[in-house]
C-alpha cells in the first residue's frame, strides 16, 4: 500500500488538521488580536485627546480672529481707513492729520493683548501705507516692501472680508523681527456701507504657541504630533520628519492606518481647514504583546509533543488490526473462504472484526445471488427498451393515419386499420423474443401499410434464406430501422424509392454470422454526418441488439440523394446464436 493513501497517512493529516493547525492558527491570532485590540484602543484614546487638542487650537486661532476685526469696533479707525481710500493730494491736511491719529493712536488701543505669543499685527491700507502694532510698539515696517505680491496678502483679497488662516511664513516685512517663523490670521477689511475694500490686516503668532499646547499631551508609546495647513504642508511637529514621511502621514482612509512604522490618528479644525496628526510608534504597540507570541509558541511546542507521543502509540493501536486483517483478505481473495480475523475486545474494531468474519461466510451465496440480480437487472433493462418501441411504432403509424383521413381516402383508411390490428396482435400475443421469420413477416405488414399511404412512390422487397426464418431474435428490433428509412429517407423524396430488407447467412474462413441489411434509396446524407443523424429509436436498437448479442455490430453507410445502408452482423456462437 501506498504511504500517500495509508491510514496513518490519513490519521496523521488529521492531526495536523485538528490539532496543530488550530493551535498554530491561536498563536499567531490571538497575539494578532490583541495587537489589532491595543491600537484599537489607542487610535480611540488619541482621537479623544485629538479632539482637545484641535479645540484648544481653535480657541486660539480665534483669538486672532478676533483681532483682525478690531478696526470695525472704532468709528474713528473706520473713518481713517475710508479717509485713507479716498485720499488725494487735494486732501486737507488736517484731515489727514486726524487719519494719522487714529491709525497710529486709536487703533493699537483696541489691538493691544496680553499674550506674550501674539506678536502683534500689522495694517495695510490701499493707499501703500503700513502700520504695525507690536508688544513693544517699537517695531515698524521694512521700507518699500512688496505687500501686494506676498501670497497670504493676495489669499486675504480673495477671502472677500472673510478670515484667512496663513500658513507658517517668515515675518520679513518688519523691520525689527523677534522670531524667524509665525502663523497668522489674515482678513479684508471693508466700507460696512458700501463694501468698499478698505485695507488688509494680519495678525502674527509665534509658532511657540504651538508647542506650548502640544508638550503636555502623552500616549503610551513614543509619537510625533504634526500639525498641516490646508494645502497640507507641514507647519510644525514636535520631532523632524523625513521628507517621505512628512507626505504620506495625512491618510486617505480612516485612522488608524499604519504608514512605515507609524500608526496615524488625524483630526482636521474645523475653522481654519487644519489637520493635527498623531504617529504612534507601531513598534512599541507590537512589543506590548511580543510576550504573547513567545508564551503561545512555548505552550504550542509542549502541547504539540504531547500529542504526538499520544498519537503514536494510539495510531499504532488502530493501524495493527487492519494490517492484520488486509492479510485475511488477501487470502480470501486467493480462494481461502476459511480464513477468519482473530479479535479480541469488544470496540469498534473487534465490531468490524466480526462482521468481516460474517461477510466471508456469507460470500459464497453473495456471489450467486449477486449473479442472478445482474440477469435479472439485464432482463429488466431489456423489457425497458422494448417498451419504448411501441408507442414510438404507434405514434407515427397513428400519424401516418391522420394523413389519410385528410386525404378522405376511407377504403385506404380502413384497410390501414385492419393492417394495423393484425401487427398489434403481432406485438401483444408474443414474449420479448420472436423469430426472423415472423418479425420479417410483421414487416411485410408494415410496408403494405406504409404503402397504402405512399402508393406508387414506395416500393417494399423482402428477401431472405429459409434457413435463417427459425433464428431467435428481440421482437420489433428491426421495426425501428424501417420506419427510419421510410420518414427520414423516402418520405422527403419526390419521385419512386426501393426499401430492400435482405437476411441471409455470411460465412467467412475465420466465422460465421448472421448478416440482415435494410437498405434504401432515398434522401442519404453525409457519411461524416452519421452520429448526428442517430435518433432516439436508432439508439434503442443499438442498445437491445448488444443486450441480446454481446458481439453483435450495427454499422451505417449513406450518400445524399443515393440512400442509406443499414447493415447488422450477428456472429454464431458455439453453432448457435
Amino acid at each position: 500500500m501506498r504511504l500517500a493513501y495509508s491510514l496513518r497517512m490519513k490519521l496523521t493529516m488529521l492531526f495536523i488538521i485538528s490539532i496543530i493547525v488550530p493551535v498554530l492558527i491561536i498563536i499567531w491570532a490571538m497575539p494578532s488580536y490583541f495587537h489589532s485590540l491595543i491600537s484599537e484602543d489607542t487610535t480611540a484614546l488619541t482621537e479623544g485627546t485629538l479632539t482637545t487638542l484641535s479645540g484648544n487650537l481653535e480657541t486660539y486661532l480665534e483669538d486672532l480672529e478676533r483681532l483682525t476685526v478690531a478696526p470695525y469696533w472704532s468709528a474713528e479707525v473706520m473713518q481713517a481707513l475710508k479717509v485713507k481710500a479716498s485720499e488725494t493730494s487735494e486732501t486737507e491736511l488736517y484731515t489727514k492729520y486726524l487719519t494719522e491719529k487714529s491709525l497710529t493712536g486709536t487703533l493699537p488701543i483696541f489691538l493691544k493683548n496680553t499674550r506674550k505669543d501674539i506678536l502683534g499685527t500689522i495694517l495695510l491700507p490701499f493707499d501703500g501705507s503700513a502700520y504695525v502694532t507690536s508688544l513693544t510698539n517699537a517695531n515698524e515696517a521694512t521700507e518699500n516692501f512688496p505687500f501686494t505680491k506676498q501670497d497670504w496678502y493676495k489669499k486675504a483679497l480673495e477671502a472677500d472680508g472673510r478670515v484667512s488662516f496663513i500658513s507658517v511664513h517668515p515675518q520679513d516685512y518688519l523691520k525689527y523681527r523677534t522670531t524667524t517663523q509665525v502663523f497668522s490670521v489674515a482678513r479684508l477689511i471693508k466700507d460696512p456701507d458700501s463694501s468698499q475694500p478698505l485695507a488688509v490686516i494680519m495678525a502674527d503668532a509665534d509658532t511657540v504657541v504651538l508647542e506650548r499646547i502640544v508638550r503636555d499631551i502623552r500616549f503610551n508609546v513614543s509619537s510625533i504630533i504634526a500639525i498641516y495647513d490646508d494645502n497640507e504642508k507641514l507647519i510644525y511637529s514636535t520631532h523632524p520628519l523625513s521628507r517621505e514621511l512628512e507626505e504620506k502621514a495625512i491618510p486617505e482612509g480612516p485612522n488608524g492606518q499604519t504608514v512605515d512604522s507609524y500608526v496615524v490618528v488625524s483630526k482636521q479644525i474645523s475653522t481654519a481647514k487644519w489637520t493635527v496628526v498623531v504617529l504612534l510608534s507601531n513598534t512599541e504597540l507590537k512589543e506590548k504583546v511580543r510576550w504573547m507570541y513567545a508564551a503561545g509558541a512555548l505552550f504550542a511546542g509542549g502541547g504539540i509533543v504531547l500529542t504526538l507521543l499520544v498519537f503514536f502509540v494510539l495510531s499504532s493501536a488502530i493501524i495493527k488490526p487492519f494490517k492484520e486483517m488486509i492479510l485475511v483478505m488477501r487470502r480470501v481473495q486467493r480462494g481461502d473462504l476459511k480464513t477468519r480475523f482473530s479479535f479480541r475486545g469488544r470496540d469498534e474494531i473487534s465490531e468490524l472484526g466480526a462482521a468481516f468474519n460474517t461477510m466471508i461466510d456469507q460470500l459464497g451465496d453473495l456471489i450467486d445471488s449477486e449473479y442472478k440480480a445482474v440477469l435479472s437487472k439485464r432482463n429488466a433493462e431489456y423489457r425497458a427498451l422494448q417498451s419504448q418501441i411501441q408507442p414510438h411504432f404507434l405514434y407515427n403509424t397513428l400519424n401516418g393515419f391522420i394523413g389519410l383521413n385528410r386525404m378522405g381516402d376511407r377504403k385506404l383508411l380502413e384497410k390501414a386499420i385492419f393492417s394495423l390490428s393484425s401487427m398489434l396482435r403481432y406485438i401483444l400475443e408474443h414474449n420479448d423474443w420472436t423469430t426472423l421469420g415472423e418479425e420479417l413477416q410483421f414487416l411485410r405488414q408494415y410496408g403494405e401499410l406504409q404503402q397504402i399511404r405512399f402508393s406508387d412512390k414506395l416500393t417494399v422487397y423482402i428477401q431472405s434464406d429459409a434457413d435463417v426464418h427459425g433464428i431467435r431474435l428481440p421482437k420489433l428490433l428491426l421495426q425501428p430501422l424501417v420506419e427510419n428509412a421510410i420518414i427520414h429517407g423516402i418520405e422527403p423524396m419526390d419521385r419512386p424509392c426501393l426499401l430492400r430488407i435482405e437476411s441471409h447467412w455470411l460465412r467467412a474462413s475465420d466465422r460465421e454470422m448472421l448478416e440482415i441489411v435494410i437498405a434504401d434509396n432515398g434522401m442519404g446524407f453525409l457519411q461524416d454526418k452519421v452520429n448526428e443523424k442517430v435518433d432516439i429509436g436508432m439508439a434503442n436498437v443499438r442498445e437491445r441488439l448488444h443486450l441480446a448479442y454481446e458481439h453483435a455490430e450495427l454499422s451505417i453507410y449513406s450518400k445524399p440523394l443515393e440512400g442509406t445502408t443499414i447493415t447488422i452482423h450477428i456472429p454464431v456462437q458455439g453453432g448457435t446464436l
